[in-house]
């Protein structure tokens, strides 16, 4: 359950410190003051004396006041928080995982709710109430009746989403009733959702509790903040000078809002981990790495050092003290089990990385033909939108699925070109287009094709065009040849030889298949559990590897003449 808790942060501390603070004013308040209501002959009098905030018009004392409708306020919050909560898990929770007619008209019904204005429905149903029944239980009704659609409809999608995960249908299986599915397998993923949405509603109950109050559609039978604004405004506060009379209330709205905001913030920060802002910092200590040869005239991307966290509620170390060099023209294949670290490092080089992915320690430096090195680490948005695809390309995992399904060939290629090279002519980018589709085996009248129309290795072969397209330096490929049969594979791996020979570009080869980077690559780094265990020639890694890492992934290949255990050993012959 701690990960369904706010992480702390001075964030959630300076809102929890606001609204308890007012709570505590709220509820204690009115048993500390006298009478809020009782008349004196000292109007309009400024704060001091026996008169914390001083007085009303008609000699009321403003701090009484204030206690007063502070807890007036915060029980119309409160009321109105639950109520909506309710009623918009009841029209989207219940709905979604109900399905067919109940799930449609319910939508519906969110749907008309959510098109009509929202204050002017509220002051128009407020105005039709009788003053005399306007109570806080009313009004409360009021506004939780015209303000739970929005939230009905995240917690729709959000349902209809979890409704098809595997631990649901499991438990329809077990044949656990529906309501116990709901509130024991569905609803305790929603809670952090539910709890931002509760607090949302309390700040808007609040606020437009004080709106209808200003405009004297207000409850009639208690004191909130809004009351205390509409009669100061009444009673000319301003024309006046009578600051003590109308600021103390706005301001206490102004902080419980600011309060309420801070903690639904962090709030979300669960829902979505991205919106977490994390220092830099080292946790751990990395094993030592590879040396780097700083010396070395034909390296093309130096990588030294580089550490990756996921910021998540246990902290994952997912690259430990990278350090590799890659020179040009040359291959250099990144092996190691699923999980290791493999792709995020790639994507670190990149600096494709999202949060809660965060690059704590390290560098990554690219050596540009012309001599000049680019700190890729230290690029601004705009230098890396220029860096990637003409420096650095990447041929992405699952590339097969990488088209865009309902945009040609062409389009997608003339959109690189059209943002990397914008000089370039109509003609001289279709001309461009059909020479990297010729490079890489596929027919130039492809480019009208679309996604669907191609088989699984035509479409890998237009993703390794793409990343061809603005001839990059060097190439990052993560498991370019999943799920092709080994025709394809072996066809797209000889065309990679041949286009290394061709253009000079180096290529970082990531894959499982440790035996076929012997035979492709000319350098292997073995990852295992985010650090580099062997960095040494395809060569030295097939005759004598030297990790006991290396020796079973060596040993796990079956070989074609005798047990599996015998790949390593006639490697080492």
């Amino acid at each position: 359950m701690t990960n369904l808790l706010p992480r702390w942060s001075a964030r959630l501390g300076v809102g929890l410190g606001l609204v308890g603070l007012i709570t505590l004013f709220g509820l204690l308040g009115p048993l500390l003051v006298g009478d809020p209501n009782a008349i004196r002959d000292i109007g309009l009098t400024p704060p001091g004396g026996g008169h914390l905030l001083g007085t009303t018009q008609t000699g009321q004392d403003v701090f009484a006041q204030l206690a007063y409708a502070t807890r007036g306020s915060l029980e119309i919050g409160v009321l109105v928080g639950v109520m909506a909560t309710l009623l918009s898990a009841v029209f989207g929770v219940i709905g979604a995982y109900v399905g067919g007619f109940t799930d449609e008209a319910f939508s519906l019904l969110s749907n008309v709710m959510l098109v009509i204005p929202g204050l002017p429905l509220v002051i128009v149903i407020a105005g039709f109430v009788p003053p005399e029944s306007r109570g806080t239980w009313t009004i409360a009704l009021v506004l939780a009746l015209t303000g739970w659609a929005a939230s009905a409809r995240v917690l729709r999608a959000q349902t209809l989403s979890l409704r098809n995960r595997d631990y649901v249908a499991a438990a329809k299986v077990a044949g656990e009733r529906p309501w116990r599915i709901v509130a024991v397998e569905i609803a305790p993923n929603l809670l952090p959702l539910l709890a931002s949405q509760f607090v949302f509603a309390v700040i808007l109950a609040i606020l437009n509790e004080a709106g209808l109050a200003f405009l004297g559609l207000g409850t009639s039978n208690s004191s909130t903040l809004g009351t205390m604004l509409y009669y100061a405004q009444n009673g000319f506060a301003l024309q006046r000078d009578a600051w003590w009379w109308l600021v103390p209330p706005g301001l206490l709205i102004a902080l419980l809002g600011c309060g309420l905001a801070l903690i639904n913030f962090s709030i979300d920060e669960i829902i979505d981990p991205k919106l977490r802002n994390r220092a830099r910092r080292r946790d751990t200590v990395a094993a030592p790495a590879p040396t780097v040869d700083d010396r070395d005239p034909d390296r093309v991307l130096t990588v030294r050092d580089l550490e990756v966290v996921y910021r998540v509620e246990r902290p994952v170390h997912a690259v430990k003290g990278v350090s590799l060099t890659l020179r040009r023209g040359e291959i250099l294949g990144l092996a190691g089990e699923s999980g290791c670290g493999k792709t995020t490092l790639a994507y670190a080089i990149n600096r494709l990385h999202r949060p809660p992915a965060e690059v704590t320690a390290g560098s990554v430096v690219f050596h540009d033909r012309d001599g000049t090195d680019i700190d890729v680490l230290a690029l601004g948005p705009g230098e890396l939108r220029a860096f990637r695809w003409d420096k650095l390309s990447m041929v992405f995992q699952g590339a097969m699925n990488s088209l865009n399904p309902v945009t040609t060939v062409r389009a997608q290629l003339d959109d690189v070109l059209t943002t990397h090279r914008p000089g370039m002519s109509a003609a001289e980018r279709r001309e461009r287009c059909q020479e990297v589709l010729r490079l890489v085996g596929v027919d130039p009248a492809r480019l009208g094709s679309y996604a669907h129309e191609l088989s699984g290795g035509m479409r890998q072969r237009v993703m390794i065009a793409a990343a061809l397209l603005l001839e990059p330096q060097v190439m990052i490929m993560d498991e370019p040849t999943t799920a092709l049969d080994v025709v394809v594979q072996r066809g797209i791996l000889r065309e990679l030889l041949r286009f290394r020979d061709e253009l000079g570009f180096a290529v970082v080869f990531i894959t499982h298949d440790l035996p076929l980077l012997l035979e492709l690559a000319d350098r292997i780094a073995v990852m295992k559990d985010g650090e580099i265990v062997e960095y040494d020639t395809a060569e030295r890694v097939h005759r004598d590897p030297r990790h006991p890492y290396t020796r079973t992934l060596l040993a796990s290949f079956p070989s074609l003449t005798g047990d599996r255990r015998d790949y390593a050993r006639e490697g080492a012959r």
